[in-house]
């Protein structure tokens, strides 16, 4: 299995303040088009097939690959996505909270295991260290802020 975490403040300093608000919006438009969110020509569809109010189901294509998520939404605070199809299976999340001394931090962690692979063995390994390298989900939980604070700047936030 996958595990993986990392956490990262919202506000640091130098950088247009988020509020909470500000923060959830910016993940909730990141579940209905990544693309807008991810490297250029990384995710070149992103459709959401299905919506409630507690969740979406978007197809998407990321990294060459086809996949479904169902996405559910606790509001202003954290975002899970269930891999349904794809190479991986389990959840990744995105959450909201702040930390002991009341900052806003927004924190991913995700437990995945990969469809047809021996638990363990070296695709698995190879995905772990994908995903605690420093181009992993550290660096898409700041690319996420960052896009957020850019539509806040155009006006479109």
């Amino acid at each position: 299995m996958i595990y993986s975490t990392a956490t990262v403040p919202v506000n640091p300093k130098g950088e247009t303040r988020l509020s909470r608000e500000q923060a959830w919006e910016g993940l909730v438009r990141k579940a209905r088009d990544a693309r807008l969110f991810l490297p250029p020509g990384l995710c070149t569809r992103c459709d959401v097939v299905e919506e409630s109010a507690t969740h979406i189901v978007r197809d998407a294509r990321i990294g060459g690959i086809d996949l479904r998520e169902i996405i559910a939404f606790e509001p202003g605070r954290k975002v899970t996505f269930f891999q349904a199809t794809g190479p991986r299976e389990g959840a990744i999340v995105n959450e909201l909270f702040e930390d002991e001394a009341g900052e806003l931090q927004l924190r991913f962690y995700c437990y995945l295991g990969l469809r047809g692979k021996a638990p363990g063995g070296p695709e698995e390994q190879a995905e772990q260290a994908q995903f605690d390298s420093d181009t992993g989900y550290k660096a898409a939980l700041l690319s996420t802020l960052n896009r957020t604070r850019e539509l806040l700047a155009e006006g479109r936030l």
